[in-house]
């Protein structure tokens, strides 16, 4: 990402109130399909929602961002909330995922294709994958994110190629976004 990207991301997350609290609907429907505990790697996980739910779910988490704004959010709510988790900066297109192996990797709304590998050989054997990322079709109703940061109709399971899919869906979601939706376990 360019320096204008991160100075627009900690613009975001300075304001206190930009930053999400709650998890995802989809990820909370979902849970029962996620590992019980083990390492958790949050991928562009902002100002820490999931981060720190995962950790209050006995996760050893860390999370990663391109924002020193957001990782600092997200470090005063999880000390707020009595829990610790890992919080690093970096750039998804110019470094790799921080090291590994992990159980679960988490991906809600960010989109950088060339992590999908990288998302394999993080996985630990019987490791799980969920992405959330809207499709196309979201351009219908909304004009945000543009159609570089978007999936194509069938895009994320092939981009999974490799993992075992345990659930995939492609629908509007209630955040009004058409969503495609994977869980997938290596």
């Amino acid at each position: 990402m360019s320096a204008a990207d991160r100075q627009k991301w900690d613009a975001k997350y300075a304001d206190g109130h930009f930053a999400p609290r709650e998890p995802s609907a989809v990820l909370l429907r979902l849970a029962h399909l996620l590992p019980p505990t083990g390492r958790a790697l949050d991928v562009a996980g902002g100002g820490g929602r999931h981060a720190i739910w995962l950790a209050q779910r006995g996760f050893n988490v860390t999370l990663a961002d391109i924002s020193s704004a957001g990782l600092a959010t997200a470090r005063q709510r999880a000390a707020a909330a009595g829990l610790s988790i890992n919080a690093v900066e970096v750039d998804f297109e110019q470094q790799v995922l921080p090291a590994g192996p992990f159980d679960l990797i988490v991906s809600v709304c960010f989109l950088c294709r060339s992590l999908f590998p990288q998302f394999r050989q993080s996985l630990a054997p019987g490791g799980m994958l969920f992405v959330i990322q809207p499709t196309t079709k979201n351009l219908e109703r909304n004009d945000k994110p543009p159609a570089p940061y978007l999936f194509s109709e069938g895009e994320l399971r092939t981009l999974a190629g490799g993992l075992a899919i345990v659930h995939y869906e492609e629908a509007w979601s209630a955040d009004n976004r058409h969503d495609a939706v994977l869980v997938a376990r290596k």
